[in-house]
């Protein structure tokens, strides 16, 4: 069976793109965001996403499209008879992960849009909206059901293959998330008591920096927000041509996202700051406090239904990134049709979300890991852990196991003026901070 290809070198720009720009840049960016210091933090974002996460990125394509495989095809065949292609496993495994909690917070946005479509959430329910959000999430069924409409429509794209199904999506996709988050954040600045929003996010309180767990969570934002180190961005290079060129491409891809990010920022803090709300609300802040200031601002019940409408279109074109990284594995290692395999492993993800859910109702008094209930420690594990490793890991491939000709042939940089600092971070820079911070992150240093 012929490998399939990409239609366009913007088609893949937009798919990459659309799994970088998620959740990890509205419903994450923002509680990391308020909960480390806002304009401290976002410093330390951007550092580890220029640094650190662009390199990277450029690593991780090259690697796909060198090998033409999967997250663990392609450590085969570039490095046979070695133990390389273990580091493909880490991907796998922290796509299960994330995906099965990723899919059950998209399933809350679902949820949220149908609200806002019905109207019943124009005006703030006699409950409010932090107990209807409790009774919602801590119910038995409820949210597994909207989790479930999620993850269908995650399959049906995965199934429908990369050109029809992933490329397509990504063109109408993205193009209407940045147009629908430039206007909400337009909205956004012009309430009255923005300043104050603006303020945090951008004017950094740099005693902050004297706290490690904010360089922890900046470098995890980072590879959350940028796929990297899941093999979603290698899977994706694997289907681009080597007529393809990757610097500028994945530049431009590590420049946009971080761009939605910031946009992201200036539609939530802005507003969060005009009506006086904490911005350490934490993971709620997108689901308790935003649907309370949409509902004192002018067409407020509007905005809510674009926000969540923009939610479900970022969760989307991430969501199907990451079930395509075990998807082609499993393709290529059993023979399985792309249909089989994409339902197969979609219908797991959505069962790991199950015991997702239940950690906010039955089993929220499960902890696995210190006091985080089950999608937090899913979460710690995957952005902490299995993400760095996985970068880690394809940061020592390139940077170690190549030859410096063969690292700076794949990456399209030989005798370009930056080959040699893009070969400098990736063999040492990336490597040390990335085991530094990954020390922190375990507690054995401080």
């Amino acid at each position: 069976m012929a490998r399939e290809k990409w239609g366009t070198k913007l088609g893949f720009m937009l798919a990459a793109l659309g799994s970088a720009v998620g959740l990890g840049n509205i419903w994450r960016f923002s509680f990391v965001a308020g909960n480390n210091g806002g304009g401290a933090f976002l410093i330390l974002y951007l550092a580890f996403v220029i640094l650190i996460g662009v390199p990277l990125l450029l690593t991780e394509v090259s690697i796909g499209r060198k090998a033409q495989s999967d997250v663990v095809g392609s450590f085969k065949k570039l490095a046979p008879d070695t133990p390389w292609f273990l580091s493909g496993f880490f991907g796998v495994m922290s796509a299960f992960l994330i995906l099965g909690f990723y899919g059950v917070v998209a399933g809350w946005s679902i949820y949220y849009f149908w609200k806002y479509l019905t109207g019943q959430f124009f005006t703030q329910p006699d409950a409010g909206y932090a107990a209807v959000f409790g009774e919602f999430t801590s119910h038995a069924w409820h949210p597994v059901f909207w989790s479930a409409l999620f993850m269908i429509f995650t399959i049906a794209v995965v199934l429908s293959g990369v050109n029809k199904g992933i490329e397509a999506v990504n063109k109408i996709f993205m193009p209407l998330l940045a147009i629908i988050l430039v206007v909400l954040a337009f909205y956004s600045i012009s309430l009255d008591g923005a300043k104050e929003g603006l303020k945090f996010l951008f004017y950094p309180d740099w005693s902050s920096l004297r706290d490690p767990s904010i360089y922890i969570a900046a470098l995890g934002q980072a590879f959350f927000s940028l796929s990297i180190g899941m093999g979603a961005m290698l899977t994706y290079g694997s289907y681009l041509s080597q007529e393809n060129k990757l610097p500028g491409a994945t530049l431009g891809i590590g420049l946009m996202d971080t761009s939605f990010a910031i946009i992201s920022g200036l539609v939530i803090f802005p507003a969060v700051f005009a009506f006086g709300i904490d911005p350490q609300s934490g993971p709620v802040l997108v689901f308790i406090t935003l649907p309370g200031i949409f509902e004192q601002v002018p067409f407020g019940g509007i905005v809510g239904i674009v926000f969540f409408f923009a939610l479900i279109i970022a969760s989307l074109t991430s969501s199907v990134s990451i079930l395509e990284v075990p998807t082609a594995y499993f393709m290529r290692i059993f023979k399985w049709s792309r249909r089989f395999a994409t339902i197969l492993v979609g219908t797991i993800m959505f069962i790991l979300g199950i015991s997702v859910s239940l950690g906010f109702g039955i089993w929220s008094g499960i902890t696995p890991i210190g006091n985080n209930n089950i999608l937090d420690s899913m979460d710690y594990v995957a952005s902490n852990i299995l993400l760095p490793i996985g970068g880690l890991s394809m940061a020592l491939f390139v940077g170690w196991y190549f030859t410096k000709e063969q690292a700076l042939e794949s990456a399209d940089l030989t005798g370009s003026p930056i080959g040699g600092y893009w070969h400098t971070v990736i063999k040492f820079v990336a490597p040390i901070m990335i085991i530094l911070i990954f020390l922190q992150a375990l507690g054995i240093i401080e």
